[in-house]
């Protein structure tokens, strides 16, 4: 997975940086809140971000809001890095859109208990999209049966949307996920079935 830090200050940066990568992400790093989100106001942007509260050009809790306010249906998981503390920053940093809140200095344990926390957080979302998406496609599948089919009165084909005539079962095949299996109704069972059965009668499957 991919992180991006937004720090101004080196030697922190660097520090998360070189931890970061050895725990196996990706990182993108900036050195101040305007770069920062220029990066994440382009084309697939990392969904996990370590925002450091006081940079120049732009603080972090106003690149929180931005963020929340730009991807209201794409969601990101912020943390705040601060060396504030109390609840009042505490609280001031999760108005602004934040999920978590890390104090300065941060122990690596710490750290990756949170950081572990939105890598959760991020997988349930994009389950959770891909979920979402199966759904829109089976009730797109839906729609396309929904309305007025044209059926032959005689031989019960129906007609497609390119004007020709097919079977029934072909039709709803190419608009729906589904397969058939023929058996016989009870009622032509005995209408069409029986008779040719000779004098042994039998049951049908």
């Amino acid at each position: 997975m991919r992180i991006l830090i937004a720090e101004d200050e080196k030697f922190t940066r660097l520090r998360l940086e070189k931890t970061l990568s050895q725990w196996g992400f990706e990182v993108e790093a900036y050195s101040n809140g305007q770069a920062a989100w220029n990066r994440l106001s382009e084309a697939d942007p990392p969904r996990l971000c370590i925002i450091d509260w006081l940079m120049p050009e732009m603080e972090g809790p106003e690149l929180c809001r931005r963020v929340r306010e730009k991807f209201p249906e794409e969601y990101f998981y912020l943390i705040i890095l601060t060396a504030r503390q109390g609840v009042d920053s505490l609280i001031e940093g999760l108005g602004a859109g934040a999920d978590d809140y890390v104090t300065k200095p941060f122990g690596g344990r710490e750290l990756r208990s949170r950081i572990d926390v939105g890598v959760r957080v991020i997988g349930l979302e994009r389950m959770l999209a891909k979920k979402v998406h199966q759904l829109e496609r089976a009730l797109d599948d839906v729609k396309k049966l929904r309305g007025l089919l044209p059926i032959c009165s005689y031989c019960h084909k129906i007609r497609n949307d390119e004007d020709y005539w097919e079977q029934v079962e072909t039709y709803i095949t190419r608009h729906a996920d589904v397969e058939f299996s023929h058996s016989i109704c009870p009622e032509c069972y005995e209408k069409h079935v029986r008779p040719m059965l000779g004098p042994e009668e039998k049951e049908p499957i």
